[in-house]
């Protein structure tokens, strides 16, 4: 009790003294150009003040996106900055893309339009976002002790047009990185106020529509924004998505990025079918074991009746405050989340009657602050930064799963409710030692609580966990516009609750996590912006998709390592080139007769692009996807196959405030898939197979075919 009652009483004060950093003034707009003696200055004077005060921020070059040089800026070679201009013209089929445009990352999606997206990155299988740490505006978008899986990520209530910058880091080399950002961290930051407002309408083939309103008004010392969106897609399912989505942003912000603060309120809801993976062996092909003219065609499921629905709310407020010797930077948020998710992934292996459909409800409160201070000062021409942070977070969770039948329950597997509290305090010291060689080093201190209580049984389980990460980069030059990095550190991903606090096995509660890299940034030619990574990163224990509940589980300690190459070149102002590849080696490190690949792990990727943008209002671009083939079992007996898909924009721009763009998915339609696994299932009409009652299989979820959409962009 006196432990808890000293950090609360920690916490307290901290968060007092930050906010007494920031606010004490921050409403006074015009301080800087008052004089202390009461007299009003001259308009001399308010400008040379202005320039003195300008000269004193830490920051002075702005970094807008991947045109931006990071050199002398960036802690690796692995983090980066994505604009709205490159948002603007990539064409984005579903807004968890967004997050492709971090070189290396792939989005696709196996199940359903409104459930969360297929994360690949850095030789994982993310599945729906573990290892990979994703926050809108600060907040946290994984989920942890989710119903469908560790760090579920959905972004479906993401709004494009209003992304002002998407900040990226990949590795564990981060003090302000915790839970899930082993393989990588973003977050995305939204428009605080915006120039003219914004008016969308866009149609379809493949029954899909989208309309959106965005406006900023001026009242009183701030800005208010509001957006709405409402969308529908169907797909080319033989029973259709019936995707149905509606979408609110309102903010309030008073100030500048040196000084001011926000509120955001956001509301999302969301309903959908899904059309699952589907086994090889049921669909219309040559070599299957059905007649050619019978089976299941390429868009369609063994089970008819998935689907589920989503709800998500959240409040937000921020403050921040940059002065000549310190940054003070504060948060508060709280989230609603619900999920009502329908699957069968094994049909009726599990029950040969009913069928093996089960429901994955999730319904959870979040609240939590994130808050941080700097120090910024200057030792005899050494410049040092000191910052220390603190992160808190609290779940209630109530989820269950529940075996059911066209969605009715028919019994009950398991239901809880959880009590999930993480705080984590970091310290992170920057130091220029001269002007070609700067040092990084942090040390975070992570604390988990979990509690949960089994609905079934009665019993309440309780489990406490503490980490220790420490991480640090060494950066030198530049030299010829080149910068060379050495980065390491640790950082951890936390286990479902459910099986931290089980009395037979339990999982690890935070898994460690160790990797390196080395690396460089540079501009061989003015506008080509290259970075160069080859890294490592160690796990005490991977989290594998199993087929069977559709779940991530705990399983065997890995290595993965690989390189990275990531260009941007800006030719001149009407021409951009864009050219991303990874490739990485990824394996169990235990031996094990079943063998020591991991099933999913991605091995090679490729990304890009030529966008162009001519003075006579005509733009476009024409981009290209690869992502190779892939182990989907241990002894790498079975493999995926590549998947390459070529997408393109045209627009037309007629005068500054109206613009038509017309966009093409799959340009060539290729017949690949969005995502493969191998495992045991069983149809209806099928006998018992030698593998526990099923067949062992791939399981394909087709990408898309070939679809057009056409949209009308004005602005007011």
């Amino acid at each position: 009790m006196r432990q808890n009652i000293l950090r609360i009483a920690g916490i307290g004060i901290s968060l007092s003294y930050f906010l007494c950093a920031i606010f004490s003034p921050i409403l006074s707009q015009d301080q800087e150009t008052k004089p202390t003696n009461g007299k009003e200055r001259t308009e001399a004077e308010k400008l040379e003040l202005k320039k003195k005060i300008s000269e004193y921020k830490p920051d002075a070059i702005v970094i807008r996106d991947r045109r931006s040089n990071l050199i002398g800026i960036a802690s690796s070679a692995s983090e980066g900055v994505v604009g709205p201009d490159q948002i603007k013209t990539r064409p984005i089929m579903r807004q968890g893309e967004v997050a492709e445009l971090i070189p290396g990352v792939i989005v696709t999606q196996h199940s359903g339009g409104g459930k969360a997206n297929q994360f690949f990155l850095r030789g994982f299988n993310l599945d729906h976002g573990t290892d990979l740490a994703s926050n809108l505006d600060g907040m946290p978008v994984n989920n942890v002790s989710h119903a469908h899986g560790q760090g579920y990520t959905d972004l479906n209530f993401l709004i494009p047009e209003l992304v002002e910058q998407m900040q990226y880091k990949k590795g564990v080399y981060y003090a302000d990185q915790g839970d899930f950002a082993s393989a990588g961290a973003f977050n995305i930051s939204y428009y605080k106020s915006l120039a003219k407002g914004i008016a969308n309408i866009e149609g379809g083939t493949l029954g899909y529509a989208r309309t959106l309103i965005a406006k900023s008004h001026k009242i009183g010392p701030g800005d208010l924004l509001y957006a709405f969106e409402a969308s529908h897609n169907d797909g080319p399912w033989v029973i259709s998505d019936n995707f149905r989505r509606v979408n609110g942003v309102t903010s309030y912000s008073v100030g500048d990025k040196q000084k001011g603060f926000s509120i955001s309120l956001m509301g999302y809801k969301g309903s959908w079918h899904s059309t699952g993976q589907a086994p090889k062996r049921a669909l219309r092909m040559g070599d299957s074991w059905l007649d050619p003219d019978s089976g299941l065609s390429r868009f369609e499921s063994v089970d008819h009746n998935d689907g589920g629905w989503s709800n998500r709310a959240s409040i937000n407020f921020e403050a921040h405050r940059l002065e000549k010797g310190y940054e003070a930077k504060t948060q508060f948020y709280g989230i609603y989340y619900d999920l009502r998710l329908f699957s069968n992934f094994t049909y009726y292996l599990d029950d040969p009657v009913r069928g093996d459909q089960h429901e994955q409800a999730d319904r959870r409160t979040i609240a939590g602050s994130k808050s941080s201070y700097k120090d910024i000062s200057e030792f005899w021409g050494i410049r040092m930064e000191n910052t220390i942070g603190l992160q808190i977070r609290r779940d209630y969770i109530q989820n269950g799963l529940f075996h059911t039948e066209k969605r009715a329950r028919l019994e009950t597997v398991r239901e809880d409710g959880i009590i999930q509290l993480s705080s984590g305090i970091y310290y992170e010291n920057k130091i220029q030692w001269s002007k070609k060689f700067r040092t990084v080093f942090g040390l975070r201190g992570d604390y988990y609580k979990f509690s949960v209580d089994d609905w079934g049984t009665k019993e309440r389980s309780d489990r406490n966990a503490r980490l220790y990460s420490p991480k640090g980069s060494i950066i030198i030059g530049p030299w010829v516009k080149t910068e060379f990095y050495i980065s390491g550190g640790y950082g951890f991903h936390s286990n479902d609750a459910r099986g931290v606090v089980q009395k037979t096995d339990p999982a690890d509660p935070l898994v460690q996590t160790r990797g390196g890299e080395v690396g460089l940034r540079t501009e061989p030619v003015h506008g080509w912006q290259s970075t160069f990574s080859v890294w490592q990163l160690d796990m005490n224990s991977e989290l594998l998709f199993t087929g069977d509940n559709g779940t991530t589980e705990a399983s065997r300690p890995s290595t993965r390592k690989g390189f990275e190459w990531a260009n941007y070149y800006s030719y001149n102002s009407w021409l951009m080139i864009d050219a991303d590849f990874a490739t990485s080696r990824s394996r169990f490190r235990d031996d094990d007769p079943s063998g020591n690949y991991i099933p999913g792990s991605i091995r090679n990727t490729l990304a890009s692009g030529i966008t162009l943008k001519n003075t006579d209002g005509i733009f476009g671009s024409l981009r290209v996807r690869y992502f190779g083939n892939r182990s989907l079992i241990e002894d790498n007996s079975v493999r995926s196959p590549s998947t390459t898909t070529v997408n393109l924009q045209l627009g037309k721009n007629f005068g500054e405030d109206l613009s038509i763009v017309f966009e093409v998915f799959n340009l060539l339609n290729a017949h690949v898939s969005d995502i493969d696994y191998y495992y045991a299932s069983r149809l209806k009409n099928e006998v018992v197979g030698p593998n526990e009652g099923g067949y062992n299989d791939i399981h394909t979820h087709p990408a898309q075919p070939r679809s057009v959409r056409l949209s009308m962009r004005a602005s007011f």
